[in-house]
């Protein structure tokens, strides 16, 4: 029998990229999703959009919330599903065969995940993400920075647990190292599996992720060991920036 994928979409006040990250949902080939959409009392006609598609939902909630994490909450909450995706507004799962070519991957495993691209608020493609997917991912991965997007991740619910709400930007890689601990079969599938809309809360909130990040890492990487591996990440950053530059020019 095929494994049960809940979907989840949380969306506030976005009626501009909506539709497009549940159309690459509601279009997939694979049939057997639970499809939740999470909407955080939104005033600008995302709701209306959401409605359109209704009898495709199996749940929708639109009612105020404590922030993203919150909202993701309510989501896992009520997922009924062998497998959890977090595909929030503005995202889009990469084409309609992307869930079916996933499970044909591998059987049963714990995580599966895939690589990401990037577009710009237009809708335009900026290629892969800085961080490439490791070829073999652990908790101990994200050491050097957040290698797999959270869209990008395929989880078993039974390994899940509420998202930290201690956490306002970052909650989603503290929520993917404790996962990844527990796991001990995680595949990489070798393939595309999600599109990515570049600017969210993270990137308006640059400083204070950043913050954050850097406590998580410390938790679970140690203090000294972090201070170390962002040395390294800063060194990676201001290598790939300049190689790109070079390329630009």
């Amino acid at each position: 029998m095929l494994p049960k994928l809940s979907i989840i979409t949380i969306v506030y006040n976005n009626v501009k990229d909506i539709e497009r990250t549940m159309l690459s949902i509601l279009n997939q080939t694979y049939p057997n999703i639970e499809y939740i959409v999470i909407d955080g009392a939104s005033n600008d006609g995302t709701l209306e959009v959401i409605k359109k598609y209704e009898d495709s939902i199996a749940t929708l909630i639109s009612e105020k919330d404590k922030g993203i994490y919150d909202a993701m909450n309510k989501g896992l909450a009520i997922a009924t599903g062998d497998y959890v995706l977090f595909m929030n507004s503005g995202d889009e799962i990469y084409e309609p065969e992307t869930v079916e070519k996933i499970f044909a991957s591998a059987p049963n495993a714990d995580i599966y995940y895939g690589e990401t691209e990037m577009y710009d608020e237009n809708w335009n493609s900026l290629g892969r993400r800085r961080h490439q997917a490791p070829e073999h991912f652990t908790w101990e991965s994200f050491k050097y920075g957040m290698s797999i997007s959270h869209q990008a991740i395929y989880i078993k619910r039974s390994l899940t647990e509420p998202y930290n709400l201690q956490y306002k930007y970052s909650a989603d890689i503290d929520w993917i190292i404790k996962i990844a601990k527990k796991a001990s079969s995680i595949v990489n599938t070798h393939l595309y599996v999600a599109k990515y809309l570049v600017g969210g809360m993270s990137k308006k909130k640059h400083r204070e992720s950043l913050k954050e990040r850097f406590h998580i890492f410390s938790h679970y990487y140690g203090f000294f060991s972090n201070l170390i591996n962002h040395i390294v990440i800063a060194f990676n950053l201001v290598f790939y920036f300049l190689k790109h530059r070079r390329t630009n020019d």
